[in-house]
């Protein structure tokens, strides 16, 4: 599956191509499923309803195509290279346009570089998707060690702060030395962090699902930086239960999503349902094949478990957030899980830029990749953007 490193500063290209022999296994696997009873009339209540679960697996089996998903990649440049001891994956997208600007992009969980698939030639090329060419950017979109083709990693304490230090190291030998950088979910907190690790090489730094570090009186929050709040305080107390296990014991939750692919699916598309601007279903908000390319990622890497070792390594830094200098913008989708709050966000960040969605969600990318694109686009052009690189 993965070419080979002959040196840790080597970079080599790197195409997609899943042997047809582990196709055949996950489909013999989801035929066999063991399917649990539920209680009737709860919805999604109690986690995933199983007439719903039967049928995206049945779909999954006999519908869903991943040689589509995989062409999708392998449109883009990829390489592999190794950081730090761990293998990095990473897609490298240089724009055509001479004035372009390096952007790093780094997904969370449970999202992968697929995220990004419907943004980055928009981003890298907008001459040729009907968008100003001054806004280009040279994308380079890493999959996170532990994670997708990165693959497990291969030793602990790879958190988030380590993560943004190999990224440093990634763009350094990319020949790019000073870039934007964006990000979502862990991608957000990564992103931060490297503006912390490296803040002289960072234009500025775009997030959307940011992170939020409670600091000061609550009371002297304006009404909806409060229920901003609150709704952080409400998927603490009821919907995140993913964290309590991934953050104290991955290696056990790793023997069930590595070994059943309808278990895989459930863990991952419960979040698609519950943090996207979904009506019903996640196919309300994103495109089923899209979805399903991202949950057969997880499976056909076996990355369950080191993906979610990542939760365990940060739980031991988290909440330890350092003022940042870097200009820093904010794009808001109100039906994200969680909401950052504008006022500790100023109170650690040099907030230049804060755009409120009237849609969208948790997935930016996959969910409303156009306004995403804008607002990383607006965010750079009131930024000195001046790159040095060599080519």
């Amino acid at each position: 599956m993965h070419d080979k490193t002959n040196g840790p500063a080597d970079i080599h290209p790197f195409t997609v191509s899943i042997p047809q022999a582990a196709l055949d296994d996950l489909k013999d696997r989801l035929c066999r499923t063991r399917w649990p009873d539920e209680l009737p009339g709860t919805g999604w209540e109690y986690g995933v309803p199983v007439a719903y679960l039967r049928e995206l697996a049945e779909y999954w089996r006999t519908g869903y195509d991943w040689r589509s998903c995989e062409a999708r990649l392998n449109v883009f440049p990829q390489f592999l290279t190794e950081i730090d001891g761990a293998q990095v994956h990473f897609l490298h997208v240089t724009s055509p346009e001479p004035g372009a600007v390096p952007l790093i992009m780094t997904h969370g969980w449970p999202g992968s570089v697929l995220e990004f698939l419907d943004v980055i030639g928009p981003l890298a090329d907008p001459r040729s998707h009907g968008g100003d060419p001054a806004d280009a950017f040279h994308v380079v979109v890493p999959s996170i060690p532990g994670f997708g083709f990165s693959g497990p990693t291969r030793d602990t304490r790879w958190d988030y702060r380590r993560v943004a230090r190999a990224w440093a190291e990634l763009m350094e030998r990319l020949g790019y030395h000073r870039y934007l950088a964006q990000g979502g979910d862990f991608g957000s907190g990564i992103s931060r962090e490297l503006g912390l690790i490296a803040p002289d090489s960072l234009i500025g730094i775009h997030l959307n699902s940011p992170p939020t570090f409670p600091a000061g009186d609550p009371s002297t929050l304006d009404e909806l930086d409060r229920e901003r709040l609150d709704t952080w305080a409400r998927h603490q107390a009821e919907t995140s239960g993913y964290v309590a296990v991934q953050s104290t014991r991955p290696q056990t939750l790793a023997y069930a999503l590595t070994d059943s692919p309808v278990g895989q699916l459930a863990w991952i598309v419960e979040k698609f349902q519950e943090w996207t601007d979904s009506t019903g279903t996640p196919e309300s908000a994103v495109d089923r094949d899209h979805m399903l390319g991202n949950v057969t990622l997880y499976w056909l890497t076996g990355t369950a478990g080191s993906s979610a070792r990542l939760y365990k390594e940060s739980a031991r830094v988290w909440g330890e957030a350092e003022a940042s200098r870097v200009p820093t913008g904010v794009a808001v989708f109100p039906h994200d899980v969680t909401l950052p709050v504008r006022a500790y966000m100023e109170d650690l960040d040099d907030i230049v830029h804060w755009t409120e969605m009237d849609r969208g969600g948790h997935f930016a990318a996959m969910e409303e990749p156009e306004l995403l694109t804008a607002d990383i686009r607006a965010f750079a052009r009131g930024l000195a953007t001046e790159p040095t690189l060599t080519p």
